[in-house]
């Protein structure tokens, strides 16, 4: 009997971050990854004081260890929830200021409260911002996790971003060891970010000892589930800890069969995020590495330095080249969110009435989105939506997408369907491997 395959979206936020929707309540995030495909969602912002509250209000722990369900909405099908938050740490190390992200996961509320209470003596202020501003580096940040709970995930989170990634160009290290330094063991895993994908990051060999995560860093419904990580095994804290400790090819050699076990990632197509290509948004460049080499990485209308995207940084760190993958890294795929696939379908925006229809009929027939983006047969996609929802479904599954890159925090744009083409039946997922494990 094949083991279950679920999803998980760890980095998410709440309504009390900034610059993110009312809209994100406990109920609203139950509903979405229900409809999303999302089995497990961190709560996100679990040291703002009001959240907190409303979580220790409003959920129950699950049948599974570590993991929670709202108190309403108890029940198999009902979406399993874990502490989690997304922190700044600003310091000062190695002589220069660094601002670096990280994600903190916890398998209880009450582990939580004890890291509340020991940011609170030091002085943190947790009210502002659901993504709380430390006035400490990771590296603390990670032995207070560890201190609150000795089974603590701390990852870096979307760690190649320019402003705020652990490996980023402006904020952060040229290694994941300079930033955590004695603690690095206690790292499990890394965030990709939507700038960046599995495959850039096989080309850096020191990241070979962490697993690959993703998240989809959500500030509202919308985008819930844009990247995910998919695990094989046991639901429960305890079962994702272990799933991301053996998911590094450095110890692909320590994953038992019967172990939970880390079996992919779904991710934005990199060249989308909005930090992927180097340039300068006030003045409309955008630049290849190798377009900046040329320029002295400057502007070529004001002179002003660019700013160094994923990309760049990348070829900067790599010791491996393009295309290289270490042995026993779980696969990888990109996808496009439904609502985009419908639009492009439809000749209409995402947010168009037509779409929302659209998503309704299938969602009604097939249950969820990652289903109907991943797994229904072609022919049953055409049936309740039509030839042209079909084909570019069928499209995104094989990767037959352009994108135009974003740079210097402008979103890129996902091509479905070029100008001249007529919908025609194409299937399946890029490879044998894709299709056994989504």
């Amino acid at each position: 009997m094949t083991a279950a395959t679920y999803s998980a979206d760890l980095h998410v936020h709440s309504r009390f971050a900034y610059a993110t929707s009312r809209d994100l309540t406990l109920p609203v995030l139950d509903a979405t990854a229900r409809e999303k495909g999302v089995r497990v969602l961190g709560t996100g912002d679990c040291t703002h004081p009001v959240w907190f509250e409303e979580l220790r209000s409003q959920l129950v722990p699950a049948p599974e260890e570590g993991l929670y369900v709202r108190r309403d909405a108890a029940g198999d099908a009902a979406t399993r929830f874990l502490p989690s938050v997304e922190v700044s740490c600003v310091s000062r190390q190695g002589g220069r200021a660094r601002r670096v992200h990280v994600l903190v996961l916890l398998p209880s509320l009450q582990a939580v409260s004890v890291l509340n209470g020991v940011l609170a003596q030091r002085g943190a202020d947790l009210e502002t911002d659901g993504r709380p501003t430390l006035r400490m580096g990771a590296r603390a940040v990670t032995e207070l996790a560890l201190q609150a709970d000795p089974t603590a995930l701390v990852v870096p989170a979307h760690v190649w971003t320019p402003w705020f990634g652990a490996l980023g160009s402006r904020s952060g290290f040229d290694s994941l060891a300079g930033c955590f330094e004695d603690l690095t063991p206690h790292v499990l895993a890394a965030e990709t970010g939507l700038s960046a994908d599995p495959a850039m990051c096989w080309r850096v060999s020191s990241l070979d000892a962490v697993a690959l995560l993703s998240g989809s860093d959500a500030h509202g419904p919308r985008t819930l589930g844009r990247e995910l990580t998919c695990l094989e095994g046991e639901l429960s804290y305890p079962g994702i800890r272990e799933a991301l400790r053996t998911g590094a090819p450095a110890r692909a050699g320590e994953r038992p069969a019967a172990v939970t076990r880390l079996a992919g990632t779904i991710e934005f197509h990199p060249a989308e995020g909005k930090y992927h290509l180097d340039g300068h948004r006030a003045h409309d460049v955008r630049m290849t590495p190798a377009e900046r080499a040329a320029a002295g990485g400057r502007c070529p209308v004001c002179g002003e330095p660019v700013t160094v995207g994923v990309l760049s940084r990348v070829e900067e760190l790599a010791d491996r080249p393009v295309g290289a993958r270490p042995e026993g890294a779980p696969a990888a795929r990109s996808l496009v969110p439904l609502d985009e696939v419908l639009a492009a379908a439809l000749g209409v925006r995402p947010a168009a009435k037509r779409v929302a229809a659209a998503r309704a009929r299938l969602l009604q027939a097939f249950g969820d989105e990652l289903s109907v983006l991943t797994g229904v047969p072609l022919d049953d996609l055409a049936a309740r939506s039509g030839a042209r929802v079909a084909e570019g479904v069928a499209r995104v599954r094989a990767g037959e997408v352009t994108v135009d890159p974003g740079y210097d925090g402008r979103y890129g744009a996902v091509r479905i369907f070029p100008a001249d083409d007529a919908p025609r039946a194409r299937c399946g997922p890029a490879s044998e491997e894709e299709a056994a494990l989504f």
